[in-house]
């Protein structure tokens, strides 16, 4: 009888105490197998704003909305055995967070303003939000992967717009640039390399952690923070090709010999091997530069200029001659949007900094010298041209083809997942808090 009233207790005091949780942090919706807490929907209005999105007219049914297909997409990601890769997740986490610390003046305000007791805490819940976002995105991505249109469904797209609705494309244009990068001398290079030599010394022979010395002393801030921790994958690695070729060759548990690269000479640690994904930690370092290259590569690049002006050369020879800059100088100096993966810019969706050094420039010209910076490196000039310009104008089906193809592509990708999302929540379990019940849903997500 003892048994069973102490059973009854334990029963009764856990029940009350889910009582209470429940109270305090309320379930808005079952989507699946996963909830949706009051919280949660409070947490999506923090995140958006941190993150610099005005609320103005963004309301709590929309913003629950979101969520509630945010659910529905990670919910059939797991049963479509869809994954994601953790590392990735958790170095995007380390940088979101470092940022919003910045932004918001130090971590201990960001953990005042997110209610946290510890930053693992925070980095934790940050974690668990991208993980989810991710597994959102690859559903989306799953379900329209095979989405294609024909010439024939572009033509039907365009001709279904009345023309007064066509949309209107901005000021186009080509934008060429040459960069110089001021170059180091030998005996600076060979510093560096003893610098790394006795780094690996120390962990090989003295049992130093690697993990300590790139947080000390690496000079990639994409990867200090972490150890100087990169996943790579054989098949998809977006690393350089001689970091690539290292880090492949290495056994595990290796460290290399340092190496050089343009970005600056390296070591890697191969850490650990998952099937074609290899987690790598690395420390760079980058020689010294002193006035006098920094100089003499502002004279060099001045000179350049002065050749193009001139006629003697043209801009794209020049970019093929004597840039620094790998990824454009064999397309003659050419940048490549990274929002259309094309050579044309749209002067008002251009990048600002970009915008500031193009905008004044007529078609031919060559801008002034330009000193920047990268993050490989500390100082690097550079001049821009820019060409084919295009001036605004309303949709034409043959000179437009390619945008009004990306526009009904888009069209006919978010029908289909219209239909997925409609199919999908009829066939999944869903219960929606009473509270939301006046909510006025794009989806059907009371099932009326």
């Amino acid at each position: 009888m003892r048994k069973f009233l102490l059973m009854f207790l334990f029963l009764f005091l856990n029940f009350t105490i889910a009582q209470e949780r429940e109270k305090i942090d309320g379930v808005a919706a079952v989507i699946g197998d996963f909830v949706v807490l009051d919280s949660d929907i409070d947490k999506q209005f923090m995140q958006l704003k941190v993150s610099g999105v005005s609320m103005e007219n963004i309301t709590k049914c929309q913003v629950f909305g979101k969520l509630l297909e945010d659910k529905l997409y990670q919910h059939h990601a797991i049963q479509d055995s869809i994954e994601v890769n953790n590392a990735e997740i958790q170095s995007y986490v380390d940088q979101q967070v470092n940022a919003f610390a910045e932004q918001i003046g130090s971590m201990d305000k960001l953990l005042s303003y997110y209610k946290k007791d510890s930053e693992q805490e925070l980095r934790d819940e940050m974690f668990e939000l991208n993980k989810n976002s991710e597994l959102s995105k690859k559903m989306q991505q799953a379900i329209i992967k095979d989405i294609e249109v024909t010439p024939e469904e572009v033509r039907q797209f365009f001709n279904s717009i009345p023309k007064d609705d066509r949309p209107v494309f901005g000021t186009e244009l080509r934008v060429s640039q040459i960069v110089l990068y001021p170059k180091t001398t030998e005996e600076e290079k060979q510093k560096v390399i003893n610098r790394l030599r006795d780094y690996k010394a120390d962990v090989i022979d003295n049992g130093a952690s690697f993990v300590s010395k790139a947080v000390l002393y690496s000079e990639d801030p994409g990867s200090r923070s972490r150890g100087g921790k990169y996943s790579i994958n054989r098949k998809t690695s977006p690393m350089i090709k001689k970091f690539n070729e290292v880090a492949f060759s290495l056994t595990e548990g290796e460290i290399s010999d340092p190496f050089e690269t343009e970005y600056g000479f390296f070591i890697i640690y191969l850490e650990k091997i998952r099937g074609q994904e290899y987690d790598v930690r690395t420390i760079l370092l980058r020689p010294k530069i002193n006035q006098k290259e920094i100089d003499e590569t502002r004279e060099k690049l001045d000179n350049v200029r002065s050749r193009i002006v001139s006629g003697e050369i043209s801009f794209a020879d020049a970019a093929i001659e004597v840039s620094d800059e790998i990824e454009t100088r064999n397309d003659g100096g050419l940048l490549i949007n990274p929002e259309t993966q094309d050579y044309k810019f749209e002067l008002t969706k251009m990048d600002p900094e970009l915008y500031s050094q193009i905008s004044s420039l007529k078609e031919g010209e060559v801008s002034a010298i330009f000193q920047d910076n990268d993050r490989f490196n500390p100082i690097k000039f550079k001049i821009l041209s820019v060409s084919d310009r295009y001036d605004e104008h309303i949709a034409d089906f043959s000179k437009d083809y390619l945008k009004i193809q990306k526009l009904a592509l888009q069209n006919k990708q978010l029908k289909e997942i219209e239909k997925w999302q409609n199919d999908k929540i009829f066939d999944t379990y869903i219960n929606i808090n009473n509270d939301f019940g006046n909510c006025e849903f794009f989806s059907n997500w009371l099932k009326n």
